[in-house]
This record gives structure tokens, C-alpha cells and sequence, in this order.
């Protein structure tokens, strides 16, 4: 039967709204968001009044999670269940529901990040980055993002399951983590993996962060770095990924 031009958009739509109530209601949604603002709060007190380091830790913190986890979880899972392989065969394409969880996962990215500013000011006094460095504050997090997510895709792509997809994600999530200095202060490592960790992309996306709260733009060397990883696995994922 011949498929309307306002069918396909009014299933995006409320292709949209089904996987919005999905990850509303997945737990690791909750924690990703709640686990940074948590740290962040627990840890700020310690901090004293206007000092923002944390700040840059967490918002790496949940967007790594969103990334590393949640991402490669969801998508690797609906290929388990045969999601994936029985959307072929609507007009609804597979593909369609993966741009519809990257968007979402992103929103659920800024959504975590967007309370720990406020919980800073409110709890903190800690400001957010000058008027003038807004738009590269904006460019870091979305480039930042992009790079963990297209690390998420490629999870996905080579997890057998949604539980293999999950622990693969832990486990390249705290090494990168520790790498990035955000489980052990950067001047209490090796040097060695000080330095190698700012070539990582969760450490280079940290590394940006915390030049713009101290009130610099970003280097361009850490966003070529991130740039590189989002150029290099989604094409990697692109090549490998399977819909069933």
C-alpha cells in the first residue's frame, strides 16, 4: 500500500515518544544522571566557596556513562530482541530508531550535565564559564559527546548481547576514566599517564572542560583529539554494525 508523505514523519514521532517513555523508565538512565550530580554534591562541600574543579570531573562523568553504557546497552539489546531486524521490514528503517536513541541519549546527556551548573551555583557559589567562552562550551560538550557516543556505537556493534554490550562499556569506561583524572587527581599519577590521557578522548574532552572554567578556550589539540575519535569510530561503527 503506498506509504503517504506525512506516514513516515508521524511514526518518527511517535517513534520518538515510545523510546522517550523507554528510557525514562530504565534505571541506568536514572543513575547517569543522578550519580554525577551526586559526587558532585557530596565531594563540593569538601571544595572551598567558588571553586568549580569538580565541575568539569562530573559533566565528563555523565557523559561517559550516557556514552560507554547506556548507548551500546540499549542498542545492542534491541538487536538481541530482533527490534532491530523487524523494523527492515516497515517503512520505519531500522536506521530511524537509531538516530531516534542518539538524539534522545543526547538529551539525557544534557539534561544530567545541565543540573550540576545549577547545583553549583546553588550549593557552591561557583560560577560557569564567562559570557564569552558560552559557545565554545557548547562546542566541547557536543564534540565530547559525539566522541563517547561513536566509542558507544562501536560497543554495540561488536557486543554479542545487551549484557555483553554493558560489560564491555565498564570495562573501557574506568580505565579511560582513570586515564582522564577523574578517579585520582592528574598531579597524583605517573606522569607518563598524565600526559598519554590527554590523548584519550574522555581525557581530552576533561582537559577542555577545565581550561574553560579556568577561563580559557579549549586547546585545538584536544578538540583534533576528539574530533579524531568521533571521525574514527563512527566510521568504524558504520562499517561494522549489525541490525541483527
Amino acid at each position: 500500500m503506498p506509504i503517504s508523505s506525512g506516514t513516515l514523519p508521524a511514526s518518527v514521532v511517535k517513534l520518538t515518544a515510545v523510546e522517550a517513555k523507554l528510557l525514562a523508565r530504565e534505571p541506568g538512565s536514572f543513575f547517569a544522571v543522578v550519580i554525577p550530580l551526586f559526587i558532585l554534591v557530596i565531594f563540593g562541600f569538601s571544595l572551598t566557596p567558588g571553586d568549580a574543579v569538580l565541575l568539569p570531573t562530573t559533566l565528563a562523568i555523565g557523559v561517559g556513562l550516557v556514552g560507554l553504557y547506556l548507548v551500546p546497552t540499549t542498542l545492542a539489546t534491541y538487536r538481541e530482541r530482533g527490534i532491530l531486524r523487524r523494523l527492515a521490514a516497515t517503512p520505519l528503517r531500522p536506521e530511524a530508531l537509531l538516530a531516534v536513541q542518539l538524539l534522545l541519549q543526547l538529551g539525557l546527556a544534557v539534561l544530567g550535565c545541565g543540573l550540576l551548573p545549577v547545583a553549583v551555583g546553588a550549593l557552591l557559589g561557583a560560577a560557569v564559564p564567562r559570557p564569552g567562552l558560552v559557545p565554545w562550551a557548547v562546542a566541547v560538550f557536543l564534540l565530547g559527546a559525539v566522541a563517547m557516543f561513536a566509542i558507544g556505537l562501536v560497543i554495540a556493534a561488536v557486543a554479542a548481547n545487551g549484557r555483553s554490550a554493558n560489560g564491555i562499556g565498564v570495562l573501557l569506561y574506568f580505565p579511560l576514566a582513570y586515564l582522564a583524572g577523574l578517579m585520582q587527581p592528574r598531579h597524583l599519577m605517573p606522569e607518563a599517564l598524565a600526559q598519554a590521557g590527554e590523548f584519550t578522548p574522555l581525557g581530552a574532552f576533561v582537559r577542555s572542560l577545565r581550561d574553560l572554567w579556568a577561563g580559557d578556550a579549549p586547546h585545538p589539540v584536544h578538540l583534533g583529539i576528539m574530533a579524531a575519535y568521533a571521525a574514527l569510530a563512527g566510521l568504524a561503527a558504520a562499517k561494522s554494525f549489525r541490525w541483527e
